[in-house]
């Protein structure tokens, strides 16, 4: 049996990717459908145009489809419920999903609550799917949730207040049609909030419990990508080149911690963002470098690594000093793409926080942590994070 510990699984929906993919949605959906497609997506990517991009795909191939667009950032449980009674009122048999992490969560809720016919919160934990969910096609229009690829989905629990992560490769999407030019419309915040977020999702997947050698270039290349581009990016909003390149490193972040998993930013930044209803990858980005502080001396080699692939020259250097260059340089990629604020400039008080850790380590996330965290441990780095 003991030969059996290092075996890892490693699951992927079918990926096109480049300009255009979006286009071939049509004939992957004539793949999966008798019916109707049930297509979710939000106000802000209606407003943006690819809404209507994505209709005029589906009339030109005559394909039946009803748009549930009343999906708000940070996906509530509510709305994922309103979509699954449509699905079925509808007699829909394809969800695709156009848009960022919060319609894409929000398909996959919605597929997993249509036909299990339970509640979504029910779902909350590792594999607790039963009944398959429809094929799923998803367009992702920001780089950096890889909710396209990955077997996550978060829900924002409103009576509670915050955010349920649900694990399952019944939940990776069928087919990833993920094209840059969908990018475009972002604002510089967003591009910036969303490609940090891509960083965090390499960064834990390499230092997680769960890495292994079908996972780690992926994450390792995602790292690369984000901290060699992101900063021109931000700059150069309209260069399609550096777009791809955003969204290249979304896809191998999303690839690598579907299969290995996440750690304590996540945790935190959904117990975080449930609570205050802010945006997923600011939260992330508020918190990874202090989360990089608490993890460092439980992994230091992976996070020498780290630091190498983004340019840390570390021979001659010791463990201390890797820590202080690694830290230094997160904290002024962050600088230099904008994202200055601290978690009390976003409203977050001191007497939250025995609240929000005791939430966070009740995260799936916290299980593949590198470093075993009690509560008076989260409690220390949301207080460093302030």
């Amino acid at each position: 049996m003991s030969s059996l510990i290092n075996l890892r699984k490693f699951v992927t929906p079918e990926i096109i990717f480049g300009v255009g993919a979006r286009k071939l949605v049509s004939k992957y959906v004539q793949q999966f459908s008798d019916s109707k497609v049930l297509l979710v997506t939000d106000r802000g990517v209606t407003e943006a145009g690819w809404l209507t991009d994505i209709e005029q795909c589906f009339q030109e191939f005559n394909i039946a489809y009803h748009v549930y667009s009343d999906v708000t950032p940070n996906p509530r449980d509510d709305e994922v419920m309103k979509g699954a009674e449509i699905y079925k009122r509808e007699n829909c048999d394809v969800i695709v999903a156009l848009g960022g992490g919060s319609p894409m969560d929000c398909a996959k809720g919605i597929g997993i609550a249509a036909t299990n016919n339970l509640h979504i919160l029910n779902f909350e934990g590792v594999d607790q799917i039963k009944v398959p969910v429809p094929p799923l096609i998803f367009i992702p229009t920001t780089a950096g949730t890889s909710a396209d690829v990955s077997q996550f989905c978060i829900i924002s629990d409103q009576n509670a207040l915050v955010k349920i992560a649900i694990v399952s490769k019944a939940i990776v999407p069928d087919v990833a049609l993920i094209d840059p030019e969908t990018t475009t419309t972002m604002d510089k915040y967003l591009t910036a909030c969303t490609g940090m977020d891509a960083l965090v999702h390499a960064v834990e997947a390499f230092v997680s419990k769960g890495n292994g050698v079908l996972t780690d270039s992926y994450a390792l290349e995602a790292i690369k990508l984000v901290y060699e581009n992101l900063p021109e990016l931000i700059i150069d909003q309209n260069n399609i080149e550096l777009r791809e390149k955003i969204m290249l490193a979304s896809m191998k972040a999303g690839l690598a911690f579907s299969n290995a998993s996440l750690g304590a930013v996540h945790a935190m930044a959904h117990s975080l963002g449930g609570f205050l209803d802010l945006a997923h990858g600011e939260c992330n980005a508020m918190l990874l470098d202090h989360v990089i502080n608490y993890n460092y001396n439980s992994t230091p080699e992976r996070f020498k690594t780290i630091a190498e692939t983004i340019g840390v020259k570390t021979r001659g250097m010791n463990s201390k000093e890797i820590q202080k260059e690694l830290m230094n340089k997160v904290t002024n990629l962050k600088k230099h793409v904008g994202i200055k604020h601290q978690l009390a400039s976003k409203g977050v008080k001191f007497s939250d926080i025995p609240s929000l850790s005791t939430k966070s380590l009740k995260d799936a996330c916290l299980l593949t942590n590198p470093k075993s965290a009690k509560q008076r441990d989260i409690e220390v780095i949301f207080e460093e994070a302030m």
